[in-house]
């Protein structure tokens, strides 16, 4: 359903449906193209505002996702939707899509009882690991990944504070039970690394990359990459350990 272009979905009240809001026509349409491969057979609902809202009313909406569109999370407009949304689908889990990939503006978002922080520049990948994840009951706040990562370098210039990022990500690996190589591993993986690329930046074999993963997806009981992604944050954000049904 889209309130934009006049295109209408089936509305069924037991079909697990998803509510995308944002004003960019662009942005919400590849989100719904993105999300028609993964959550197939679910119901997708694209409106412009939270003003159309009730246009959902009767559909099981198990997460609704809002593009804050260079608002500030805790501006009175971002909060009249999110009161909005509340008073309309108070179970909904509610998550943000964002340009902005800001620790900071993520912790206020957790605060206020967000679900999920979605930038722009996280890999599709990442980003499909958590939605379902939050549709599984967990949270999802990559940006708060490794402690440090709070904004203090904001002044820094953008390499620099890249690689501060980094290592602040394989030192958080690394204690929480990683070996040394297996947290730069991970810290690699989390920003979206292939195994190729890994194995380059820390001039390894691309079977020892491998090898590494096996062991760290034993560890965490992951089957692929992007469950591996997808536990880390599950364990940094204290989301519980539940599986998608």
């Amino acid at each position: 359903m889209s309130d934009s272009s006049g295109a209408r979905r089936r509305v069924g009240r037991n079909t697990l449906t998803v509510i995308i809001i944002g004003n960019s026509t662009l942005a919400r349409t590849a989100v719904v193209k993105l999300l028609e491969r993964e959550l197939a057979g679910w119901n997708l609902i694209d409106l412009v505002s939270t003003e159309s809202l009730d246009r959902a009313l009767g559909a099981e909406v198990r997460l609704i996702a809002l593009d804050v569109a260079g608002r500030a999370v805790e501006s009175a407009s971002v909060r009249e939707d999110l009161a909005a949304i509340a008073a309309r689908f108070p179970d909904a889990p509610i998550t943000l899509l964002s340009g902005t990939d800001d620790a900071i503006i993520a912790r206020q978002a957790l605060k206020m009882g967000i679900r999920g922080f979605f930038s722009t520049s996280l890999p599709v990948d990442i980003a499909l690991a958590g939605l379902r994840l939050v549709l599984a009951g967990g949270t999802f706040f990559p940006q708060l990944l490794g402690a440090g990562t709070n904004g203090a370098n904001e002044h820094s210039p953008a390499r620099n504070g890249a690689k501060k990022s980094l290592d602040d990500r394989t030192q958080y690996f690394a204690i929480a039970g990683f070996t040394p190589r297996e947290a730069e591993i991970l810290a690699e993986l989390q920003s979206g690394c292939s195994n190729k690329v890994i194995a380059g930046k820390l001039n390894l074999s691309g079977h020892t990359v491998k090898m590494h993963l096996q062991h760290i997806m034993r560890k965490l009981q992951a089957q692929n990459r992007t469950e591996v992604v997808a536990r880390l944050i599950q364990r940094t954000a204290g989301g519980h350990d539940a599986s998608l049904t």
